[in-house]
């Protein structure tokens, strides 16, 4: 589990579940004599409490574990979000019955406005969350990149692979990075060899207005083969630093993960470049 999957949108729906449930205590309807009970009791009430605070809960949970599991996994054919969106949608309308329905000789109590404001930003966040930009970002803001050393050149010691002017180490001593699709060995020579006439194909260029950089991604995105394959041999998770080594298309960013592997990264919305 990886916080930084989470966005403002999936804190608008925690903040929302809390509220809703602070509201499930409070009354729910009053009047001038006294207060009524609190949505909890169900011989009052009815159906007010599975249809509008529970299926609230599980709304908000169905949303936020959604942004933790991958995309292919789903409930009878659905994604988690989807479920999450239609029972947030449900738990809203109930919530407006409620208060349209309230009795003429009593009052609204504070717990069915709160209920419905509560319900009514869970509907909002799961149905336009990411397509409202101020939502999309995340959460946690991703750690600030230190300075990022030309690409080929002599990293900085003491930062990890994977992020800008890091360098991997496996216990040797720290070797200088070779220019994208280099000599490793400055003194090897860059022809042929006797015994290697050709056979090898020389290693794919990246394109010649395209910088390397490095990157990292606001939520977890699916990284696909450079074959076409539909399906994805890594996935980017936030926090972490990539390489995006070459350009596939106006959009779409040829990255490479921290055991070296490449793919097509096809979403690159609100990516923050190092």
């Amino acid at each position: 589990m990886n916080i930084r999957s989470l966005t403002r949108g999936d804190g608008v729906v925690i903040g929302a579940a809390v509220l809703l449930f602070i509201a499930s205590f409070l009354d729910f309807y009053s009047t001038t004599g006294g207060d009524l009970p609190s949505a909890w009791d169900t011989d009052a009430y009815r159906l007010v409490l599975p249809s509008v605070f529970l299926l609230g809960f599980i709304a908000a949970g169905l949303l936020v574990a959604g942004r933790f599991q991958p995309e292919h996994r789903k409930v009878l054919g659905i994604p988690l979000g989807a479920w999450g969106t239609v029972l947030a949608v449900s738990a809203a309308w109930s919530a407006l019955w409620a208060l349209i329905t309230c009795p003429s000789t009593i009052d609204l109590g504070a717990g069915a406005i709160i209920a419905f404001l509560a319900t009514l930003a869970l509907a909002g966040v799961a149905l336009f969350g990411t397509k409202v930009p101020a939502l999309a970002g995340a959460l946690v803001p991703a750690p600030k990149p230190a300075a990022v050393p030309p690409y080929g050149g002599q990293p900085q010691p003491g930062a990890g692979y994977g992020y800008p002017g890091g360098q991997q180490s496996y216990g040797g001593a720290p070797q200088p990075v070779p220019p994208y699709g280099g000599s490793p060995d400055p003194a090897a020579p860059s022809g042929p060899g006797p015994q290697d006439s050709g056979a090898h194909p020389a290693p794919q260029q990246p394109a010649a207005d395209f910088t390397p950089f490095w990157f990292a991604v606001p939520v977890t995105r699916p990284l696909y083969g450079e074959d076409g394959s539909p399906a994805p041999i890594a996935e980017l998770a936030p926090g972490t630093w990539y390489l995006a080594v070459d350009q596939r298309g106006p959009a779409a960013l040829i990255a490479q993960t921290q055991d070296g592997r490449r793919g097509v990264l096809n979403d690159t919305s609100g990516i923050q470049r190092g």
